[in-house]
């Protein structure tokens, strides 16, 4: 896709005429956010490490509007576990901007918490250079960002503490043996990604292990067994695809790890993740609604920690059941020639994470928009994938579900428990935030 079309594509006002006038919106937070997306791109981030990611820059931008306005925006503390809420001295506030600060502080989390995050720092040079025109304004900022500075820091820090800096120290993954069991797959072979992500800290929920699903069905070799079934489906249906078809596997592929091989030269395909994709469409919606900065924040907010614990929920049982891919098991039994028409993820296949994370979010935003909210979807658009309509959040939920049976990727079990677990995680969520959510619609 070429610049002009990106550009026309996140058609937000620029930064001058909108900070200035105060006239922000959210599209300026959407674009803030945005920024944050194309640096975990560069970094390849993982979708289970994504997911944190964003729970923590949206979550860190509410706080901050929190403290201007806890009535509208209650603090998540006492909801979001082990977190006390953001504690500043009421003087930091004075003479300070509400519209910038909240855009800032996704910059600086940013800065913080991703491993590229000094990528961000010419966002905040430009906002800095932008709020340097006057004496007064320049103030302003330096004031705005001295509270900015503060809250990142208490939130980067609680952040911290929920386990992930510890993951590299654990235990390196040895797949288990057996006929049963996951293996590296094509074309790379990579090692299994987070195993150990159930260790950290949930946001809302009990533990990861709160929504445990039913056993998968039994690997088996003989032919009129109930695994087989599953398995000739994949196989049969990746022989018979559709055209359409092909574009839902393609349009909901998200997979970061993707390669392209030419020769024996191997390329990476930069994709989005999975929550990264639920949260373009949660910004397609806060436009769509014209809703204020601070409500698209809060709304970022929700969807991103529920996406955040339905990728806990979802690896929890991925390395619990360890199950091996279709493709493995088509190659051994079937077809050794088969090839699935998406790039098997390097991790276990039950449950399928786009079907937990999809019915999530879906949950989510289905409770703030309603459940007939229609929308575009061009958050592919700039990886070379066409819009698609949706005549609701939960519509598209399904559709991002069976593109993993369609890309020949998930059995049809791991997809049809997977929506179990992530409307249970979302419909938890929902029930966790009932505050906000009840005071979303009348906040301004």
């Amino acid at each position: 896709m070429n610049c002009l079309k990106l550009l026309l594509l996140f058609s937000f006002l620029p930064w001058e005429s909108t900070l200035s006038q105060e006239r922000t919106d959210s599209k300026d937070f959407v674009f803030a956010l945005k920024k944050a997306t194309d640096v975990m791109l560069n970094d390849v981030t993982s979708p289970v490490a994504a997911s944190r990611y964003y729970a923590y820059l949206s979550m860190a931008s509410y706080e901050v509007i929190s403290l201007y306005d806890s009535v509208h925006y209650p603090s998540m503390s006492g909801i979001v576990n082990n977190f006390t809420g953001i504690h500043l001295v009421p003087s930091m506030l004075q003479q300070t901007d509400k519209s910038l600060a909240t855009l800032l502080t996704i910059f600086k989390a940013a800065e913080k918490l991703l491993p590229s995050g000094y990528l961000m720092r010419k966002e905040v040079d430009s906002l800095q250079l932008l709020w340097s025109k006057t004496s007064t304004s320049k103030q302003l900022y330096e004031n705005t960002n001295n509270l900015v500075v503060a809250a990142v820091a208490q939130m980067v820090s609680f952040a911290r503490a929920d386990g992930f800096t510890k993951l590299n120290n654990m235990p390196r993954y040895t797949p288990k043996t057996g006929d049963a069991f996951w293996q590296p797959t094509p074309p790379v072979f990579m090692s299994a990604i987070e195993p150990h992500w159930n260790k950290l800290r949930p946001f809302f929920m009990d533990s990861a292990q709160q929504f445990v699903p039913a056993r998968p069905v039994m690997y088996s070799k003989a032919k009129n067994s109930a695994y087989f079934k599953l398995l000739k489906e994949v196989y049969d249906l990746g022989n018979n695809q559709t055209e359409e078809q092909v574009l839902i596997a393609s349009f909901w592929d998200c997979n970061p790890f993707a390669v392209q091989q030419i020769g024996h030269v191997e390329f990476g395909l930069k994709k989005i993740s999975p929550g990264g994709h639920w949260i373009g469409i949660t910004g397609i919606a806060c436009i769509k609604s014209d809703l204020s900065l601070f409500q698209t924040a809060m709304v970022h907010a929700l969807v991103g920690i529920t996406l955040a614990d339905a990728f806990i929920a979802c690896w929890d049982e991925k390395y619990r059941s360890n199950r091996i891919r279709p493709e493995t098991v088509i190659h051994r039994l079937i077809d050794p020639r088969w090839k699935p028409l998406l790039q098997t993820p390097p991790f276990p296949e039950y449950l399928s994470g786009h079907s937990v994370c999809s019915n999530a979010a879906a949950t989510m935003l289905t409770t703030i928009f309603g459940d007939g909210f229609a929308f575009l979807d061009h958050t592919e658009l700039e990886f070379g994938l066409p819009t698609r309509q949706f005549s609701s959040f939960n519509l598209a939920a399904e559709e991002a579900a069976i593109s993993r049976l369609y890309g020949g990727i998930h059995f049809r079990d791991a997809i049809e428990l997977g929506k179990w677990q992530g409307k249970k995680v979302g419909n938890l969520a929902v029930k966790k935030f009932q505050r906000q959510l009840g005071l979303l619609k009348p906040a301004n």
